[in-house]
């Protein structure tokens, strides 16, 4: 009887990660630039699924949701693999701090700090990763030869990659606090009744 009931929690774990997954992919279209210059970098709200997974199950729920949202979408032709990889790990960035911060404190308050610690490693890790990984591979296999110069990587970095990582975190975070007030009973429910 309990392996039973052990079993149909993983299958509606799995059923909400997959819908979750997809809803980010639906919500990946949704975007818009934000930085002048920087029209490639561009704000979606597919993170916020990835929150909600977070907020039930544990940080690694919600990178499995970014792994979804992000495997979808190379398997509809949508992007190349630099960008791909790098909308991942900017999500898993944000998302695992928050996730985790939330799960060791609960409350509102380690809601807000944990979206600000995301906010922050997504802001430095991705420009730390742009500056040494992928601005050198754009340079190297897409054709971006402006990119292999130091300036111009510097200037990537400090006035578009850091700014705009940062605005997503805010934007995302002003978002996702009032959904997670509102749907906090119903996150709390979910994890009483799924193992």
């Amino acid at each position: 009887m309990r392996s039973t009931k052990l079993q149909s929690s993983r299958l509606l774990k799995l059923i909400i990660l997959a819908l979750l997954g997809t809803i980010s992919l639906l919500l990946f279209f949704l975007n818009f630039p934000v930085l002048p210059g920087f029209g490639y970098l561009k704000i979606d709200f597919s993170d916020i699924p990835a929150l909600i997974a977070g907020f039930i199950f544990s940080p690694l729920a919600g990178v499995i949701v970014e792994a979804i949202k992000n495997i979808l979408y190379a398997a509809i032709g949508g992007g190349e693999p630099v960008g791909i990889a790098s909308n991942f790990l900017a999500g898993v960035m944000f998302v695992v701090p928050a996730a985790y911060l939330y799960h060791k404190f609960k409350g509102v308050k380690s809601v807000v700090s944990g979206l600000i610690a995301g906010t922050i490693m997504m802001a430095i890790g991705m420009s730390i990763l742009n500056y040494l990984v992928f601005l050198p591979i754009y340079a190297l296999f897409m054709g971006m030869e402006e990119m292999s110069i130091e300036s111009v990587k510097w200037y990537t970095v400090i006035a578009g990659i850091l700014p705009f990582n940062i605005i997503k975190g805010i934007i995302i975070g002003i978002l996702f606090i009032p959904l997670f007030v509102k749907m906090r009973s119903w996150i709390e429910q979910k994890q009483a009744n799924i193992v």
